[in-house]
């Protein structure tokens, strides 16, 4: 993947350099709040490792977010195809993230999430972009709302990755950005 830049963001391919923040963030209890595991260095290091074959495969996915002044990564940002969320057709393309809490509320995500929305849109053609999280994460889902994204309330979901021993994490809601709703945001915005 070419890098892709912000006004203060690298977004990159993952680096040997990002593994020790790659496992903080998957075993941060602040971070995974809203996730039914936490991940040790060997499953976050395997998990880092797909991350980066199928960004390395499709020119996209929940890629590093680094920043451009100092070269620190806080996490990533990123499209990914979903294919674990039967209710979605399989062409479906989420929007999804994921930083270390000393970067919350700085306006990273959004920054990134609108740079991935431009590339979604103009350079992959998409129709569509999707997000969802737990029905309770405020926090993704106020991004989600500030990106112009809309709920679809008759397709929230209960997400089957989700074991019946965390029942307070499986309904999720569905948020859904057409390229005709960002095209218009992006004109009025000019």
């Amino acid at each position: 993947m070419k890098p892709i830049r912000t006004g203060r963001l690298i977004l990159r391919n993952w680096e040997e350099r990002d593994r020790a923040l790659f496992h903080r963030i998957n075993s941060d209890e602040r971070v995974m709040e809203f996730f039914p595991f936490r991940r040790d260095r060997a499953a976050a290091d395997a998990k880092m490792d797909e991350f980066r074959a199928w960004i390395d495969d499709d020119g996209y996915g929940f890629a590093a977010a680094e920043i451009a002044a100092t070269g620190e990564c806080i996490g990533f940002v990123g499209l990914l195809d979903t294919d674990d969320v039967p209710s979605l057709p399989d062409s479906t393309i989420e929007i999804g993230w994921r930083l270390a809490p000393e970067f919350w509320g700085k306006g990273y995500v959004t920054e990134a999430a609108q740079a991935w929305l431009a590339y979604g849109f103009e350079t992959l053609g998409l129709e569509e972009i999707v997000s969802f999280a737990v029905a309770e994460n405020h926090r993704s889902i106020a991004v989600m709302k500030r990106l112009g994204m809309r709920a679809d309330t008759g397709a929230d979901f209960d997400h089957p990755a989700v074991p019946e021993s965390h029942p307070h994490l499986k309904r999720h809601v569905l948020y859904r950005l057409s390229r005709e709703d960002w095209q218009a945001r992006k004109r009025a915005a000019l």
